[in-house]
């Protein structure tokens, strides 16, 4: 469970890794299904448990006809 929610669209996305590249796939398709997997990171404006709204950049994994999954906060950027 995500201690923030996020708020507004994502924007400056990367592709981090691709694939065999990423650490976590064999455990990814384990619990989501194959697919084209993708690390994926950006920066979005989002609400913590708090209440507190910060902009954050955020890693995620994504991949096409699964979605979005795993989103995690790695820095804060105000």
């Amino acid at each position: 469970m995500t201690s923030f929610e996020i708020i507004g669209e994502i924007e400056d996305i990367e592709t981090i890794a691709v694939g065999h590249k990423i650490r976590e796939i064999i455990r990814l398709k384990k619990v989501y299904g194959p697919g084209r997997w993708r690390k994926l990171k950006g920066i979005a404006i989002i609400r913590l448990a708090n209440g507190q709204t910060r902009r954050a950049e955020l890693h995620w994994y994504e991949a096409h006809g699964i979605g979005r999954k795993e989103f995690k906060r790695k820095r804060y950027l105000d």
